[in-house]
């Protein structure tokens, strides 16, 4: 089987429940929440850093889908890309309010189809070795690759959430990358 073909299914499904949803039928609101819930609070937990604030962002971030719902139309970016800018408008808000952040030993992993305990465990590690090389990036280049590699949005999908042009998303994730880089050959 080609390997869009389960990808364009899981397109039509979401469309269908947000179609769904915007009618008012509760159960399509309670799949999106349940199908996106785990990817929202992985991402807004990487962002603030702290478990805490990111329950409340994640909560808030359901709240303003619920409020925006009837809003929200098709275009570019998928349904995804739409909640995850709730979610980093969300955590842009926090930190302006708080201005602070403070990180957790643990950072969730983001749900994602079974595997097996071999492949989640060298995945587990590669991804701990990814976020302690990328803390010393800015913060906008840890979103870009926070986005594309953890969450693996495209580059207009990232653009989209982070409000930028899909060429500022290439070009922080060219940086990011370059810096990653010196820091894998320096060590």
């Amino acid at each position: 089987m080609a390997a869009s073909a389960p990808n364009a299914t899981a397109q039509a499904d979401v469309r269908a429940l947000v179609a769904r949803a915007q009618a008012g039928e509760r159960a399509a609101l309670e799949e999106l929440y349940l199908l996106h819930f785990d990817r929202i609070y992985s991402y807004l937990h990487l962002s603030v850093g702290n478990r805490h604030d990111a329950e409340d962002l994640t909560t808030q971030t359901f709240l303003k889908m619920l409020e925006a719902i009837g809003r929200f139309r098709w275009q570019s970016a998928p349904f995804s890309a739409w909640l995850f800018r709730i979610a980093h408008n969300l955590a842009m808000d926090h930190f302006r309010a708080t201005k602070r952040w403070q990180p957790e030993e643990e950072v969730p992993e983001p749900v994602e189809a079974e595997t097996s305990a071999e492949e989640a465990a060298l995945h587990s590690i590669g991804r701990k070795s990814m976020l302690q090389l990328i803390e010393n990036l800015s913060h906008e280049q840890q979103q870009v690759l926070t986005l594309k590699f953890v969450f693996n949005f495209s580059n207009g999908e990232a653009a989209a959430i982070l409000g930028k042009t899909e060429g500022a998303v290439k070009s922080l994730q060219h940086r990011a990358l370059a810096s990653l880089q010196k820091q894998i050959s320096s060590s």
